[in-house]
């Protein structure tokens, strides 16, 4: 079952280096397991503390691996307390996806 999801929120600008460490362990471990039914982006805006995150899987349970990493739960657990607009997901439907720099 393929999903995709965006999600955006804004981030406390004290937070940013926390964060982005976060995310980056998030990729790191992505990197090391190397998930093939995983798709995964994130994207800073040039304001410094507007985030998109872009994701999609294909799995047959409908489970994102993403959501199975411990990086990726290490960097929700006090997701809340770095935030200054809570996440906002939405369901998203691809219509075209081009893979030059992968």
């Amino acid at each position: 079952m393929s999903a995709s999801v965006v999600v955006t929120y804004t981030l406390k600008p004290e937070a940013y280096e926390e964060h982005v460490g976060l995310i980056r362990r998030v990729f790191d471990q992505l990197a090391a397991e190397g998930p093939t039914s995983l798709d995964y982006q994130v994207m800073c805006l040039a304001d410094g503390v507007s985030f998109v995150h872009f994701s999609t899987h294909d799995t047959d349970d409908g489970v994102s691996p993403l959501t199975q990493l411990g990086a990726f739960r290490e960097f929700g657990r006090e997701l809340a307390d770095r935030v200054a607009t809570p996440p906002n997901p939405s369901a998203a439907t691809i219509i075209g996806a081009y893979r030059g720099l992968a």
